[in-house]
């Protein structure tokens, strides 16, 4: 498997987590298992609310970065549809 996903996950406090992995499941498992990121650790549990395909580490590392440095309205903006992400990717160039 060699794609990689960059994920938004909601947390139980409402801040948003955005992370990449590869199973995006097994990720957000050990998050809510207080294995992930520090971060989340003391937030669990959190939710999956949005996912995009990359096609590579490289390129899901850049685009979690654009991620983090939006505004959180624009977070929500690209969680509040599916398809919103995936066009955020596209035009950022992934």
């Amino acid at each position: 498997m060699d794609a990689w996903f960059v994920y938004i996950a909601e947390c139980n406090d409402g801040s948003l987590y955005t992370g990449i992995a590869r199973d995006v499941a097994a990720r957000l498992d050990a998050h809510n298992a207080g294995k992930g990121a520090r971060y989340t650790r003391g937030r669990a549990p959190i939710a999956l609310k949005a996912k995009t395909r990359c096609p590579s580490h490289g390129d899901a590392l850049r685009l979690e970065l654009a991620i983090k440095r939006l505004p959180r309205e624009e977070k929500l903006a690209l969680v509040a549809r599916p398809t919103r992400l995936r066009r955020f990717a596209r035009a950022a160039g992934f």
